[in-house]
Formats: C-alpha cells, sequence, structure tokens
C-alpha cells in the first residue's frame, strides 16, 4: 500500500443477511449468544447425501429489503449482496442521495459467484440441450452482477468491482475499498461478500471429506469438517472526518490489512505464509502483535485448517495468544463471505464491547497446544481495542483485516 495515506477509514454502517437472522443487530445478538444457524438443507433435495446439514437462509424476502431493483432480474448472490448493503446503508443513517451523487461504489467477495443460477443453466443444458437455454436466466449468471446489483440498488456511480479469491474474497474487498477511501479515489464505499448454497458445492466438499455431518466444533478435539452456508453481508465506509461532522455511529476503524498467496497447495494451507501475512498486515496497520486483543478465526473445524491456523498465529504471537474464536461454528461456511461476517461481528465487539464465541466446543484439542482460548458456549464481556480478523481460501489466497476502536 502506499505510504501517502492521508485519510482514516471508518466503519459506520453494518448490513447482514444470514442463517441467524437479518440486520447486524439481529446477527450480532445471536452470535454472542451462541446461537445455532445451521438446519436441514431445503433448498435442494439432499436425500443423497449422508450429510444434509447447512446454514441456509429462510423465509427471507428480499422485496421487503430492496427499493430499486426488480428481484426476478437477479439471481440468489446478487439479491444476498443487495440486501446486505441497502441495510448497511441504512444502518449509517446518511442520505442515499448524498452517497449516489458521491464518487461511491462497491467490491464484493464471492466464491461461487451465481451458483444456484449456473446449476439450473447446467441442468437445462444436460436435461433439454443446449438450444433450450433459458436466455433469461442466462442473463443472471455472470459473477460481476453481484458488486453490480449493489451499485444499481444504492445508484452508485463508482466501480463496482467482484473479487472471487475464494473464502477470503471479503477482506480482500475490505481492503480494497479502504485503500479507495484512504488515499481519497472514493468518498464512500461498500465492501462485502455473498454466497448461496447449492448442490454441486455441497457435493464438491463432501467429495473433498471437508464436511461435518451435522455440527462445526472448530477447536474441538472431535471436529470434523465443515457445513456450507450463505449469506450476504456489507460494511459501509467513509473517512473518519465526515463521519464525525455528520455526527455518525462508528463501529470501528480499518487499521490496515495484508493480502498473500501460499502458491503452494489447492487446498492445505501453509503457516508460514499466514504468519508472514499476519505480519503484513501490522506492519500495513501500524500496530503490534502485542496489541492484539482478539482475533476472528478462519476457524473452518476441519483438523487441518485449525492446526494451521494456530501454528501460524504461534509464529507471530508466540505462546500468548489473543483469544481466538470461530463463528462458523454458528453459521457454517458462508464462502465469500465469511471474512466479511467475521469483519461485521469485529465490527460490533469494538462497539458494544465482548468477544464473539466459538460454539459446540466441549473439549479443546490439547493437541493445538497450551493457552488457546477460544471463547467457548457463549460471547464474553471485554473491552478490545484492535482486533485481526482473518480469511484464508482454497488456492493459498490468504487476507488479514486489522480494525480497531477510534480513541
Amino acid at each position: 500500500m502506499p505510504e501517502t495515506a492521508s485519510r482514516r477509514v471508518v466503519v459506520t454502517g453494518l448490513g447482514a443477511v444470514s442463517s441467524l437472522g437479518t440486520g447486524a443487530r439481529a446477527f450480532a445478538d445471536a452470535i454472542r449468544a451462541g446461537r445455532n444457524g445451521v438446519s436441514p438443507i431445503r433448498s435442494f433435495d439432499a436425500s443423497g447425501f449422508p450429510h444434509t446439514y447447512a446454514g441456509e437462509v429462510h423465509d427471507f424476502d428480499p422485496r421487503q429489503v430492496l427499493r430499486r431493483l426488480r428481484v426476478e432480474e437477479w439471481g440468489s448472490s446478487s439479491l444476498l449482496a443487495a440486501s446486505a448493503a441497502r441495510l448497511a446503508l441504512t444502518d449509517a443513517e446518511i442520505d442515499p442521495a448524498q452517497v449516489s451523487a458521491a464518487r461511491a461504489g462497491s467490491a464484493i467477495g464471492t466464491t461461487f459467484g451465481e451458483s444456484v443460477v449456473i446449476e439450473k443453466l447446467v441442468s437445462q443444458w444436460v436435461n433439454e440441450g443446449l438450444k433450450d437455454i433459458d436466455p433469461v436466466l442466462a442473463r443472471r449468471a455472470p459473477a460481476n452482477r453481484i458488486a453490480a446489483a449493489v451499485n444499481a440498488e444504492l445508484a452508485l456511480t463508482g466501480e463496482a468491482h467482484t473479487i472471487a479469491t475464494a473464502c477470503s474474497a471479503s477482506n480482500y474487498t475490505l481492503g480494497y475499498a479502504y485503500d479507495l477511501v484512504r488515499t481519497g479515489e472514493a468518498d464512500f464505499m461498500i465492501s462485502g461478500g455473498a454466497d448461496s448454497v447449492n448442490r454441486w458445492e455441497h457435493a464438491g466438499f463432501y467429495r473433498l471429506g471437508a464436511l461435518a455431518e451435522s455440527v462445526c466444533r472448530p477447536f474441538d478435539t472431535h471436529r470434523s469438517g465443515i457445513l456450507t452456508a450463505e449469506g450476504g453481508v456489507a460494511l459501509f465506509l467513509e473517512p473518519l472526518e465526515g463521519a464525525l461532522a455528520r455526527g455518525a455511529r462508528i463501529y470501528a476503524e480499518v487499521l490496515g490489512y495484508g493480502v498473500n498467496c501460499d502458491a503452494k497447495h489447492p487446498v492445505a494451507p501453509d503457516p508460514t505464509s499466514i504468519a508472514e501475512c499476519i505480519r503484513a498486515a501490522h506492519r500495513n496497520a501500524g500496530v503490534r502483535a502485542d496489541e492484539i486483543d482478539y482475533i476472528c478465526a478462519h476457524g473452518t473445524g476441519t483438523p487441518t485448517n485449525d492446526a494451521t491456523e494456530v501454528k501460524a498465529v504461534r509464529e507471530v504471537f508466540g505462546d500468548r495468544l489473543p483469544p481466538i474464536s470461530s463463528i462458523k461454528s454458528m453459521i457454517g461456511h458462508t464462502m465469500g463471505a465469511a471474512s466479511g461476517f467475521g469483519a461485521l461481528i469485529c465490527c460490533m465487539a469494538l462497539h458494544d464491547g465482548f468477544l464473539p464465541p466459538t460454539a459446540n466446543v466441549t473439549e479443546i484439542d490439547p493437541a493445538l497446544g497450551p493457552g488457546v482460548d477460544c471463547v467457548p458456549g457463549t460471547g464474553r464481556p471485554a473491552s478490545p481495542r484492535i482486533v485481526q480478523n482473518h480469511g484464508f481460501a482454497f488456492g493459498g489466497n490468504n487476507a488479514i483485516t486489522i480494525l480497531g476502536r477510534v480513541a
């Protein structure tokens, strides 16, 4: 990142559409209570799978949130992203006309893009032939429409950038949006992510042996894998000076970020590379390791990920680890939205004063070593000042963001 940064950047609006509810407050309260957002799959026929649970969004009608988009013209991931963005803008309590008239845009992360649309198109192709593919459905398929939906819904005329670095994508978008606002290239930005549960994603993770049967239990001795999930999440970013001038509620300041790529293995994370990403994030944020009060882990609940993540953290922090927890234990793995939900709960933790929990933990795996405090069960009252949010992805794409309380 350039060293000529001149503006501090803060988060003043949050939006969430999740298996634990709609809206940042509903989401945060459920996470703090350790509630379970996982349920039997409804969105497709999962009867042929041994594992039939996921973190699905049930009973959500985007028409109740959206003001501009015609719902029938967009895929489910685009609707999740646009809905979360509208909620974040509303939460920021800023005049939408002021935002749309300014240099404002969006950066939205995803893993599978419009996966539900693509699955329907493939089914049409296989069962009916290429000539019978529905052209209306085909128009919804491009992944770039996910960010475009946000801009269309909020009438933003800046860039609409979809970032597809898989499960770290939302952290990439937060760093990207932060840079644009920090350097003055944008006045306001929406960052976040969206993905939808679908059959082929579920089948893929099952074949990889990465799926838990019904419960995700990161850091636990008996952890067995992830649960697929969906959702949309958005953060509204603006300069600190402007936020103070308009009397905005400030959830957190974006202090910096780090990104790198293992480039070694398609699915296995590398602890040395992750440790270097953490150090890069600290350098760019201007913080020391001993100033980090909490880590929102990638925490998928697979034996390999959790062991690798803790090993990488030890490389940087030694044996004095900050509390480290995983919200995937409650909502499952929302793919491209995952680190966005992590960033949102970090903002709420800083603003409200608590540490998010890891649910479903009965015995912290002793093989992880001493001093692992995964905040088991329910949230813990605390006063974190600087927090670290992890996002790792297949293909080795690592992205870590640092957020802090505004002094």
